[in-house]
């Protein structure tokens, strides 16, 4: 039975709040003006991070206007021909889904599989077409608008970011040691790498002991619970309503383990609010706040019943959230000079329609500028040899008085970036976090605008409605998927977009007395990518390939495998497009395409006899054009983007060899905000 009656959490609940007033403080938080001292991240004094607990991008936000979600218009093609979305067992083929239930947004939504064999599984080498036999059927269901409108508001608010991914193909526990420290112990000291829950006690150095030796002060926010148990766990209580459900993953190395009162490893990681003594959840973060004594950085871990973890209605989440809001916005002085990040550890077994980035794991399957050795596992007799992540896309809100204004941020980042995000603000380096990753992941500057003086209020809607009605843990919710499936359809409307680092392209060139393709890579002057390459008539990819910033990689395709045509798509960051198709052992046209100001410029080249006369389609709008390109000349066309916000879409086709194809898509960034890519609308 609950140690805590229902009224008595009520009361825990209200904390010195009364309900009636919630909204109004929530509003608060879009409307209240931020700090510009020096107009850069300087101006960030005080970091809050909230990890929730397992749910996917694609999950929460498929739906979500202006988002990489349901109306991507260049989705990764599975081995089967079909999109991605066409996920299959045993022949049959279920599509994302909303579950057939009143109020979803309060169903105890049941779990699936989220480890490391299963997660691997359904990556199936990068083939991205084996989430249903790993996880379920379940993976393919989502939430809409209707069922989680907080979560919406917020990002119709602040900043969402849709190319955040959880670091780890697994469970809670990595995912968060890459939060904490940067990585799971790949390099095999201290105990690791760890690839699941074990929590057996660890050594290797957490970032807060780096804070602590620079002088940057940290804490964190969370109930106690029972304290640590005889094993050293902390958390995993019967009382889903009181604790941190083991999500305070420093309590899993023997420094925070072993720490007495009077060790700042004891007095600020391992002390917090006590329900089951009547101190309300957000006491102490209300208290620091209003009393301007917020550390520099923060970390909060929310009760079980309160962390979305998927058994767990998502609309008690935002409850919650509504509640850190409200405690960090009581001094508005403190609120305009801190940066609140709202994550989410992993994925749970939920779908995600973008493959990650993920390093090369062999020679035959890509190439890198950087070394991946630290980000590939080798496997052992009891789990397979695979990529540590990054993992599948989890939603990421970035919420503060500089990230105003229902952004969109589609810059890659993972959990590590909140910690590069700390380590520009305050110097403070992670050396654990791995040369990969520093190359294709952000440190979240770009979801900001230091720059901004308005502060233009938006409101959310109100959360009373989500408070538990009771102290109970339910039976899991298992929908079924429709018999008839169909893809959901995104909503209306345009977001505006973040400016982004990337100025990516990848060129084409055959060599046709060995009938053998090369294509060359590079994502820019100012910032890393990971690129992935499909193939069309070939079962030996998909292959990937990282350049550092200011690097360009190259690879080549034999002929054998493709009956003597190149099929090639490369997808990149935001959307970003690459396709070449054609006759591997026949001179004849290319194309190259290159960002210019504020459009593309595509350069045509023939090394074939005869005038080539090629096509050239805009799926953005616009008459479609002839380009004639004589033996050994070269003609440039520039593609003006003004009317499609600088996104472009563009392929070209050939009249007289119905084989060639060259396709070329993406967004040209410039360093100014722009919108969102207007082909994501469907409804």
């Amino acid at each position: 039975m609950p140690e805590v009656n229902r009224r008595r959490f009520l009361q825990l609940a209200g904390a010195t709040t009364a309900f009636g007033v919630l909204s109004a403080s929530i509003q608060r938080a879009a409307a209240l003006p931020a700090r510009h001292r020096t107009g850069s991240v300087e101006d960030v004094e005080h970091i809050v991070v909230l990890m929730q607990e397992n749910r996917s991008f694609d999950h929460y936000f498929g739906k979500l206007r202006g988002v990489r979600g349901f109306g991507d218009p260049r989705p990764v093609t599975l081995p089967s021909g079909k999109s991605v979305w066409h996920q299959t067992q045993d022949g049959k083929e279920v599509l994302p889904f909303r579950p057939d239930a009143d109020d979803l947004g309060m169903r105890f939504l049941e779990g699936l599989p989220h480890g490391w064999p299963d997660g691997q599984a359904a990556y199936n080498g990068g083939r991205y077409d084996r989430w249903l036999p790993a996880k379920g059927t379940t993976t393919m269901a989502y939430l809409t608008r209707e069922d989680i409108p907080f979560h919406y508001a917020l990002a119709d608010a602040f900043t969402v970011c849709d190319a955040y991914h959880c670091s780890f193909i697994g469970s809670t526990d990595p995912n968060r040691y890459y939060m904490w420290t940067g990585h799971t112990g790949n390099d095999g000291t201290g105990g690791g790498p760890v690839l699941g829950n074990d929590e057996l006690g660890y050594g290797w150095t957490t970032y807060p002991e780096r804070l602590e030796k620079a002088g940057i002060s940290w804490k964190i926010y969370q109930d106690i619970g029972d304290g640590l148990d005889a094993a050293g766990s902390w958390g995993w209580i019967d009382d889903a309503y009181r604790g941190n459900y083991g999500d305070n993953s420093l309590l899993y190395f023997d420094r925070y383990r072993e720490a007495q009162p009077g060790d700042p490893w004891y007095d600020k990681a391992r002390t917090g609010t006590d329900a089951k003594a009547g101190e309300g959840y957000f006491d102490r973060l209300r208290a620091d706040a209003r009393a301007d004594r917020l550390p520099q950085i923060s970390w909060i871990a929310a009760p079980e019943a309160f962390s979305e973890h998927s058994n767990w209605p998502s609309n008690y989440g935002a409850w919650y959230i509504a509640q850190v809001l409200d405690a960090l916005t009581a001094n508005p002085d403190v609120w305009a000079k801190t940066a609140l990040f709202i994550t989410y550890d992993e994925n749970d077994g939920f779908f995600d329609h973008v493959v990650p980035p993920l390093p090369p794991t062999s020679a035959a399957r890509g190439r890198s500028t950087v070394d991946v050795s630290l980000d590939l596992y080798p496997g052992d007799a009891k789990r397979p040899a695979g990529p540590y992540g990054l993992g599948p896309r989890v939603p990421m809100l970035v919420v503060s008085p500089w990230s105003k204004g229902g952004y969109v941020c589609s810059e890659t980042f993972d959990h590590t970036s909140i910690i590069r995000f700390m380590e520009r603000r305050f110097g403070v380096r992670e050396p654990q976090i791995s040369p990969w990753r520093r190359a294709v992941c952000g440190d979240l500057t770009s979801a900001f605008d230091f720059s901004r003086k308005d502060s233009r209020p938006a409101g959310l809607p109100d959360t009373d409605g989500y408070r538990p009605p009771d102290r109970e843990r339910h039976p899991d919710y298992r929908p079924a998927p429709p018999a008839d499936p169909e893809m959901p359809k995104q909503e209306r409307g345009r977001r505006p977009t973040r400016p982004l680092r990337y100025a990516p392209y990848v060129d084409g060139r055959a060599d046709p007395a060995t009938g053998r393709y090369t294509l060359t890579f590079a994502s820019g002057p100012r910032a890393g990518a990971a690129f992935l390459v499909t193939s069309g008539n070939r079962t030996d990819g998909p292959w990937t390939f990282t350049t550092e910033a200011g690097k360009t990689i190259s690879d080549t395709w034999n002929p054998v495998c493709s009956k003597g045509l190149h099929d090639l798509t490369v997808h990149g960051p935001n959307g970003f497009l690459r396709a070449f198709k054609g006759a591997a052992r026949t001179a004849g046209p290319e194309v190259t395409a290159r960002h210019t100001g504020d459009d593309v410029e595509l350069t045509f080249t023939h090394a074939g006899s005869g005038t080539a006369r090629l096509r050239l389609v805009n799926a953005y709008g616009g008459t479609p054009r002839t380009v004639t390109v004589r033996p050994g000349a070269t003609v440039k066309h520039r593609v003006a983007l003004a009317a499609s916000g600088r996104w472009y879409d563009l392929t070209v086709t050939s009249r007289t060899d119905p084989a060639f194809l060259r396709r070329f898509a993406g967004h040209v960034e410039n360093g100014r905000p722009g919108v969102s890519d207007p082909a994501l609308v469907t409804e």
